[in-house]
């Protein structure tokens, strides 16, 4: 099994590039069952999860070409309905093709979704939406089993905001007849991704970004093509990396519209943050301010930027606390920081940090994606090595990490 090996302690400096975001990439290219014909994706980054939504679309009949970080997907053979359980417990996005594979062949069978063990993140409310639009739902053997003859126009509320909720019901909704609307709908800039990757295909969508999205039903929609946004996680965790290694590094190709929120605790926190024509330059400082954070959804902070800040924080003069709202076992990396010197007290869906003591090197284990971030930004900062288990997590939604870490001068290695 690989290991990331890091010897901690080093400024990092440089200039590093951010990858197109794995959460708009999995989505739009599962859009791409809607339509027939070619369409071309750019900026699509090199991830065990984008490689699995690969296979799950040729398992349904669609033909994928790869070129680099372009990938092109013809859905005109598209003629199965079942996505398995071995494709589909690796990945949760991949409940996704629910909504196209409703809406193109009126019948899906899709296994109940696995993924990373930071919460139940139940699917009730896209199966609610589903029925709502005229679908028959049920669950037999560990499947979802959906027929419709037909989908018509509704409107939705949801009760929870839900990022992966919003994207299936509107790719159900672009070829429904008639109007949809989706209320107390997710803002994510992923979703607004999705949303203009379907109106170039020739959807009717607005409201992508506020509460409220319309979605007016057309007969057919056409290939397109159309470029992946940056990630925001990524710069995110970046950031981090700057901060917790006093570094200078400048992240070029990221989105500083979609970070609003981040970069409001970091410039609390006292980490510099200068916005430049190509990106974001952060400069880290010794003297760490302790700042308290909330996760919510967008425009909120994010959920997946929780564990990489609380690494900051470790860091930090004084003492910060650290609420989490929107998954309810997403302190699971506290352990494995405390073996690295964290003074971490964890109640319920509240960690209490008291920061300044520093950290120090350890083998720890990696227990979902963002957690092995987290684990990355902590021996980095860390004195002396630590080798983090279970690294086949971070694969799912970091492309490359180690590499662009060690060019930006850390000590890190996989074995």
């Amino acid at each position: 099994m690989e290991k990331i090996v890091i010897e901690g302690g080093y400024c990092l400096e440089g200039t590093v590039a951010v990858s197109g975001a794995k959460n708009a990439a999995l989505p739009i290219l599962v859009s791409s069952l809607l339509t027939e014909g070619w369409n071309t994706f750019d900026n699509v980054p090199d991830l065990k999860d984008i490689t699995t939504i690969k296979s799950l679309l040729i398992e349904l009949g669609a033909r994928v070409e790869t070129s680099g970080n372009v990938v092109k997907v013809d859905a005109s053979g598209l003629n199965r309905y079942e996505a398995p359980y071995d494709l589909v417990r690796t990945m949760r996005a991949s409940v996704l093709v629910l909504g196209p594979l409703l809406a193109r062949l009126g019948r899906a069978r899709v296994s109940l979704p696995g993924g990373c063990a930071i919460g139940a993140r139940p699917i009730n409310l896209h199966l609610k939406g589903f029925e709502q639009l005229g679908a028959l739902i049920s669950l037999e053997h560990g499947y979802i089993e959906a027929q419709a003859r037909s989908l018509k126009g509704t409107e939705i509320y949801f009760d929870v905001v839900t990022v992966t909720g919003t994207e299936n019901l509107m790719m159900a909704a672009v070829l429904a007849e008639g109007p949809t609307t989706l209320r107390n709908a997710a803002r994510e800039p992923e979703v607004v991704a999705l949303a203009e990757a379907l109106n170039r295909m020739g959807a009717q969508i607005t409201g992508a970004g506020t509460p409220v999205i319309t979605i007016t039903g057309v007969e057919a929609l056409k290939p397109t093509s159309f470029t992946i946004i940056p990630d925001r996680i990524e710069t995110g965790t970046f950031m981090v990396a700057a901060g917790v290694t006093c570094g200078n590094i400048k992240i070029v190709g990221c989105e500083p519209s979609h970070l609003r929120a981040i970069i409001h605790k970091f410039q609390q926190a006292g980490v510099t943050v200068q916005q430049e024509a190509d990106g974001l330059r952060i400069l880290g400082t010794e003297k760490i301010c302790s700042v308290d954070v909330k996760t919510l959804p967008y425009p909120g902070f994010p959920t997946d930027m929780q564990g990489q800040f609380m690494v900051l924080m470790c860091l930090a003069n004084g003492l910060s606390v650290i609420s989490e709202t929107i998954f309810e076992n997403r302190f699971i990396h506290v352990s494995e920081l405390q073996r690295m010197g964290a003074d971490i007290t964890v109640s319920g869906t509240t960690a209490v940090v008291r920061g300044g003591r520093g950290l120090t090197g350890a083998p720890v284990m990696a227990t979902d994606l963002r957690a092995s971030a987290s684990l990355i930004l902590a021996g980095l900062a860390a004195r002396g090595t630590t080798e983090i288990s279970r690294v086949y997590h971070i694969d799912r939604g970091y492309e490359c990490i180690e590499k662009k870490l060690a060019q930006l001068g850390g000590h890190l290695w996989r074995t």
